[in-house]
């Protein structure tokens, strides 16, 4: 039974999951809209928005944590210098998925991710 399940596989090991999803977070950071599937955005949406929640509050602690979950020095100032402070009064929100098309090889819905 699938009770209380709360995330997607995405069809992968848990450390490949972590791995794409750190890897797409740092591209839509650093491009602030991608083209993905639609499974992958929703999952990216949940993970991102918590990640910003916390760039919310700047000091030295938040840059450590989020750190740890992106390994990339240059997004982590970005989310945390520039995108964070648009959404200071924002409770939540902060991404939109937009359906797009549907890839030819594999017929995959895809969607665009992008920052509100």
């Amino acid at each position: 039974m699938r009770h209380k399940h709360g995330y997607r596989k995405l069809n992968r090991t848990s450390s490949h999951r972590k791995a794409l999803l750190k890897n797409i977070t740092i591209a839509l950071i650093e491009r602030e809209k991608i083209e993905t599937t639609v499974p992958k955005a929703k999952e990216l949406k949940r993970y991102v928005e918590k990640l910003i929640t916390k760039a919310r509050i700047d000091d030295l602690n938040t840059h450590r944590e989020i750190f740890k979950y992106l390994q990339h020095k240059e997004s982590v100032k970005k989310l945390i210098n520039e995108i964070a402070p648009k959404y200071k009064e924002r409770n939540g929100g902060y991404t939109s998925i937009i359906k797009t098309r549907i890839r030819k090889g594999d017929a995959t819905q895809m969607a665009y991710i992008s920052f509100v």
